[in-house]
């Protein structure tokens, strides 16, 4: 593979524009993001269109910045890397378009990267992490919930995945039952801290046979226990801690013993090598849950598995994961330096993630 290739990533699949500079030998040279949080908290929840164009106005500037702070030009890039899918399409288009565009204009290589990759590899930006492969990925956002076992770098099996929301959906949905304003997922984790799990919200498929999930029935609980109650307004500061603390531990429960259980499935059906250790790996937005993450910590050391996270900064959507997936992808099939951009690009909003 040749040697010292840097890499311009861009991530914009739902409502955070990213742009990353990574080089292959010296790891990430910089980083700008811009979140549309603000823009979107009027309306309770993300609005594609206004999405896409707070992307087409920030994409420019926060590439002159990302090459400001790694201190080159255009010019010295190597290779264009770019969200392809999963996410919103009109999003994904902002990235996509620029990414090629000036893959096209330099006459460079482009590749288009799974969302999802870059979160399953993302604890990899920790430069002193010991992770190796294979490991199973506990992927936990807003937008999935899926168990992965993960060979290596494009080998990839879903063990299981959410049968309708997603655990962190099932965060901003509990929020805004309770009167809070979006993003609402990290407020419940927040507030749960002062509560207490005095209701006995269901675990959904916890001890189902196979590692699916399912967190509508969840949600449909703290509706249920909200109504009771007179509705968000009638509810105390002391209520809604209690609520989010009961709903946190159901959440954390079915994510962690569905974790162990597929631990015990691998081991049992011989996927690993002989004395071949087995790790843990928890990604996505909800991964930086303190309550989530104390919980596996604690049953993962009863087991003595190892279990790894990404840096809570690289936890939500950012281009150091894209740029960090595609150096991987890249070094491990040095081929894709020969897919020079020839104008034609798709964006694929709902992605499969293959082998």
């Amino acid at each position: 593979m040749t040697k010292n290739i840097n890499i311009l990533a861009i991530e914009s699949s739902c409502d955070e524009t990213a742009v990353a500079i990574y080089n292959n030998e010296n790891g990430l040279l910089s980083h700008a993001l811009h979140s549309q949080i603000p823009l979107h908290q009027a309306y309770g929840g993300v609005v594609p269109e206004l999405a896409s164009r707070d992307h087409l106005a920030k994409i420019i500037p926060l590439i002159q910045q990302s090459l400001f702070e790694a201190n080159i030009n255009l010019n010295n890039i190597d290779i264009f890397a770019y969200t392809q899918g999963p996410g919103l399409a009109g999003a994904l288009l902002v990235g996509a378009s620029t990414a090629n565009s000036m893959a096209f204009a330099l006459n460079k290589p482009i590749l288009g990267i799974h969302h999802l990759e870059g979160h399953i590899l993302s604890p990899l930006l920790d430069t002193s992490s010991t992770l190796e492969f294979p490991f199973l990925c506990l992927l936990v956002s807003g937008g999935n919930t899926q168990l992965i076992w993960v060979q290596d770098v494009n080998e990839y099996e879903i063990l299981g995945e959410t049968l309708d929301d997603s655990a962190g959906e099932a965060f901003d949905k509990t929020a805004k039952l309770l009167g809070m304003p979006y993003p609402g997922g990290p407020q419940v984790s927040k507030i749960a801290h002062q509560g207490e799990d005095i209701y006995n919200f269901p675990r959904p498929m916890q001890h189902s046979n196979c590692l699916d999930f399912s967190f509508a029935g969840l949600k449909t609980a703290v509706l249920t226990q909200v109504k009771r109650m007179g509705g968000a307004e009638n509810l105390t500061e002391q209520n809604k801690a209690d609520i989010c603390a009961s709903f946190v531990e159901a959440t954390t429960d079915v994510l962690s013993f569905k974790c162990m259980k597929a631990m015990r499935m691998i081991k049992e059906s011989k996927k690993l090598k002989l004395n071949a250790e087995l790790n843990l790996v928890v990604c996505g937005g909800v991964s930086a849950n303190l309550q989530l993450r104390e919980k596996l910590n604690i049953i993962c050391a009863k087991h003595k598995y190892q279990i790894y996270y990404p840096p809570l900064k690289w936890c939500t959507d950012n281009a150091a994961m894209i740029a960090l997936a595609a150096d991987l992808k890249i070094k491990k099939n040095p081929e894709l330096l020969k897919n020079f951009a020839n104008g034609n690009f798709d964006v694929l909003p709902r992605m499969k993630l293959h082998s």
